[in-house]
């Protein structure tokens, strides 16, 4: 028998098994869509690449600057602190090892900073992490 009761029962029931998922969505997307231009640089350094393009869109996160080292898209992990969303996001070259992305963006402003994990070569067998950061304004164009 299907009483409004059971109906409504099955309603919550469906509401409460999809939250979980639909919190996933909401963090993922909370930047897609977003494309900031800036610059890096290496910590305690002046900038040394200028008007990166940082683009957020479906749930990847991609740096044009790195292209040259064949850097691609990533996934993006979001999520909301008070009044700014924090990110992160690891990038891998096959070629020059892997960039670890972690920032928030608060207005239009982006700030963060960027861990260049290099790979190993043979005249450098455990290279040391390199810092850098990055400031980029949404939606700016070089």
């Amino acid at each position: 028998m299907n009483t409004p009761r059971k109906r409504r029962g099955a309603i919550i029931l469906w509401a409460l098994l999809a939250l979980p998922f639909a919190n996933g969505v909401a963090a993922q997307s909370l930047l897609d869509g977003q494309r900031y231009v800036g610059d890096a640089g290496e910590k305690g350094k002046s900038a040394d690449e200028r008007n990166d393009v940082l683009t957020f869109a479906a749930g990847q996160f991609h740096s044009a600057a790195c292209d040259k080292w064949n850097f691609g898209k990533a996934a993006y992990r979001a999520t909301r602190v008070g009044d700014a969303i924090a990110f992160e996001a690891e990038t891998v070259s096959d070629s020059d090892g892997r960039l670890v992305w972690r920032g928030t963006v608060k207005g239009d402003v982006l700030e963060g900073t960027f861990v260049h994990y290099r790979k190993p070569a043979w005249y450098r067998p455990n290279p040391e992490p390199v810092e850098h950061w990055v400031k980029a304004v949404r939606g700016r164009t070089p």
